[in-house]
Order: C-alpha cells, then sequence, then structure tokens
C-alpha cells in the first residue's frame, strides 16, 4: 500500500502537468478568490491557530517562537494583501528569453517553464503556507507543503482555503497538498521521491535545513539560517547608526534577517555604545559583550565563543569591537551565514570596499538587514531567502521558480 507522502507527491505530480500550462488569467483568478476566502475565513483561521499556540505553550516554546506561529486579524489581512500582490506581478512561465537562428535554419528558441513539483518544507510560521502556495500557482508548479507539528491546525484551515480558491478557478486542488501526519519520518521520504519531486525548499532554522540537505537526493534551494551582522564603522553617523540596530534587533527578533552580531570599531565604542545600550535596554535586549563593549556599554554581559555564530532568534544579541574594517570583515566570514550585512558608514570608500567583498545574500550600506524580504524587494510574497548561489540568491519571488527549455523549430534538417 502506497504511503501518504507517495500518494500525494503522485497527485501534485498529475496537478503539475494541468497548472503547468493554465493562462496567466486562470491562475490569478485562483489567487483572487485564495485572498477573498483569506479574508471571509478569518475566524476559523484564528481559531485553529489558537489551537496552535495553546499546544506550543504547554510544551514550553519561546515567545520569539510562539510570535512565528502565532496568526492575528492583521497578519491573515496582510496575507490576502501579499496574494493580491502576486496577482499583479508578471507571470514568469512560458517566456521567451533569447532565440538563435543557425546557418542551416534551425530556430532555436529558449524558453522559461515551471520548475515542475516543489516541496515546502517549513517552520512555525503559517504565513509560508499561503506565500509559498501563491508563488507557486502563479509560476505554474504544484507544491508539497509540510509545515511543522506546532502549526498543523493553521495549516490545514490555509491549505482547505488553498484548494478551495483552486477549484473554483477550474484548477485541481491538488496543486496544493499538505502532508497532515506530522510523523517526521514522512519528510524523509518525501525528500527520496525523485519521480515525483522536483525541487525541495527547507525554511526554518539550521537544523531543520541541514537535515533536509543531508537527507534530500531530490534537489535543495537551500535557504539559509541568519546570523546577520551590523558593523558600526569609525566614520559612521552614531544616531542613524542607533535607530539601524534597534530596527534590526528589536523590530522582529524572531525573523531570520534580524541582526545577531553588532561589531562596532573600538575608536567610537565607548561614544556609540554609550547612546545604544540604554535604548536597548529599554527594549529588553539581552546584550554579550566582549572586554571592551562590556566596559563601554550599560549592562552588557561577558559573551563566549559560541555567541559569535548563534542564531538568536530572540530579543539577545552580541556586541564585538573591531580595530578596522578588515577585522570586522574577517569575523563576517567565520561567523556568517551569508544570509545579510551591512555597514554604517559615511565613509564612501570604505562602503564601496564592504559592497564588494562580503561575501552576502544582501549587503546594506546604512539601513537595516530587516528589508532582506521579498515584500520589501517588491517582489510580492517570498518563498524564501536563498544563501546559496545556484540556481537562486537572496530573496526567491517567482522568477525563482521557473526553469527553462530550449524549443526548436526546423525544416527537415538533419546532422551530418
Amino acid at each position: 500500500m502506497e504511503s501518504e507522502v507517495v500518494i500525494k507527491a503522485k497527485a501534485a505530480q498529475a496537478a503539475s502537468r494541468e497548472i503547468g500550462i493554465a493562462s496567466t488569467e486562470q491562475k490569478n483568478k485562483a489567487l483572487i478568490y485564495i485572498a477573498e476566502l483569506l479574508e471571509k475565513n478569518t475566524d476559523d483561521i484564528i481559531a485553529a491557530n489558537m489551537q496552535d499556540i495553546e499546544h506550543a505553550r504547554t510544551r514550553g516554546m519561546s515567545e520569539a517562537m510562539l510570535d512565528r506561529l502565532r496568526l492575528t486579524k492583521s497578519r491573515i489581512e496582510d496575507m490576502a494583501v501579499g496574494v493580491r500582490q502576486v496577482v499583479d506581478l508578471h507571470d514568469p512561465a512560458h517566456i521567451s528569453l533569447k532565440e538563435i537562428c543557425r546557418p542551416n535554419g534551425l530556430r532555436i528558441t529558449k524558453v522559461t517553464v515551471p520548475l515542475g513539483v516543489v516541496a515546502m518544507i517549513y517552520e512555525s510560521r503559517p504565513n509560508v503556507t499561503v506565500d509559498a502556495a501563491a508563488l507557486c500557482i502563479k509560476s505554474g508548479n504544484a507544491c508539497v507543503l509540510r509545515g511543522g507539528s506546532e502549526s498543523i491546525h493553521s495549516n490545514t484551515v490555509l491549505v482547505r482555503i488553498l484548494k478551495q480558491g483552486l477549484q473554483q478557478a477550474g484548477l485541481n486542488p491538488d496543486s496544493a497538498a499538505l502532508l497532515e501526519n506530522t510523523d517526521r519520518a514522512l519528510v524523509e521520504e518525501l525528500l527520496t521521491l525523485r519521480q515525483y519531486i522536483d525541487v525541495a525548499i527547507p525554511r526554518g532554522g539550521a537544523g531543520l535545513i541541514q537535515m533536509v540537505v543531508r537527507t534530500a537526493k531530490v534537489p535543495v534551494i537551500e535557504t539559509g539560517s541568519g546570523v546577520c551582522h551590523i558593523y558600526v564603522d569609525k566614520q559612521a553617523d552614531l544616531d542613524m547608526a542607533v535607530r539601524i540596530v534597534e530596527n534590526a534587533k528589536v523590530s522582529r527578533p524572531s525573523t531570520c534577517n534580524s541582526m545577531e552580531t553588532l561589531l562596532v570599531h573600538a575608536d567610537i565604542a565607548e561614544d556609540f555604545l554609550q547612546r545604544l545600550t540604554p535604548v536597548l535596554q529599554k527594549q529588553n535586549v539581552e546584550m554579550r559583550g566582549d572586554i571592551l563593549a562590556q566596559k563601554a556599554g550599560t549592562g552588557v554581559k561577558a559573551a563566549n565563543d559560541t555567541d559569535w555564530g548563534q542564531e538568536y532568534n530572540a530579543l539577545i544579541m552580541s556586541i564585538k569591537t573591531v580595530t578596522s574594517m578588515d577585522e570586522a570583515m574577517e569575523h563576517i566570514r567565520r561567523y556568517g551565514t551569508k544570509h545579510s550585512e551591512a555597514i554604517v558608514t559615511e565613509d564612501t570608500a570604505a562602503a564601496e570596499r564592504f559592497l564588494r567583498e562580503v561575501d552576502a545574500a544582501a549587503v546594506y550600506v546604512n539601513a537595516s538587514t530587516r528589508y532582506t524580504d521579498g515584500f520589501e524587494f517588491g517582489f510580492g510574497a517570498e518563498i524564501g531567502i536563498s544563501t546559496q548561489k545556484l540556481h537562486v540568491r537572496g530573496p526567491m519571488g517567482l522568477e525563482a521558480l521557473v526553469s527553462y527549455k530550449y524549443i526548436i523549430h526546423g525544416q527537415g534538417q538533419i546532422r551530418t
């Protein structure tokens, strides 16, 4: 007897052949229905989400992770807005990229095509269910969704809505499938189904991502954990730096684009940290620093070696003082995850060098790392943030979900 995973993967593959050739108009119609259904079913979604919240709280989930899990009326409205924004985006499938006419008369056209079946493996945030499905639908892909056990009630309601929207638009509802069995062994089985799954995209903490990378026999787009740094240079506008660091750490610490480590040039460390640390203390941020940071800032505890590579996902941060930008960049190379890195400086040459030499998916000058997001980049909803270099990098919008093929027209040519 076939397992739930095989049954749903096979059905998704069959659905992918249908949605892969659906018109833009039909796909947009499904997304419009989904957005409307999200709004109409807000109470049901919140009720299901409260079941997940209560269960997670009894299991001792941290407040930061509960924040990732929680759905509110406002967040559901934002989900609907995100789906409608995808409607307005350009359909990336079946676009002619290049045409070559050969001397022998062959006409070769490079055309974008959907990837096929996308397996999404993710944790906590049920909004990923809708974001991922919306992008897959618009780009002509089917998706098999596997959220964490902590969000199963929320995801079940959301996928029911996705299926209803697809069906109302005349599309195969199996284009969006959810693995409802929370047994982790089923995830491992899913990741081996090369005959049905075209690509796996993990989205969550480092442990989940590495499990997928180690287990998968299907291609994986690795979305990385975010050990993000902000380097405050000796030529920085210190008031600006305070605002940027506060935003990058405090605005939503549970996200992968929040700052985890602050690097400060020793020449301005005392002045800057005396301005910054009282602000962060008011926001209940736990600060762990090296010796100079402890002396310069208010309420800074001693950091240990494990702090420098830590993704806290909480109101905790580490602070390291450096004597040069070279030292700051070396620290980023050693401990960063190639997600998002920033410099605050008024020195144009230093800024340009930082942009050129720091290897990350997003590199900033004088701005918060919290902008690394598909919505903020104008991509609409986002399926993840890739920290690898093939085949996509950074916030992954619609263009990340297509490949291409070559179409060749001839008039009887044969190769000699």
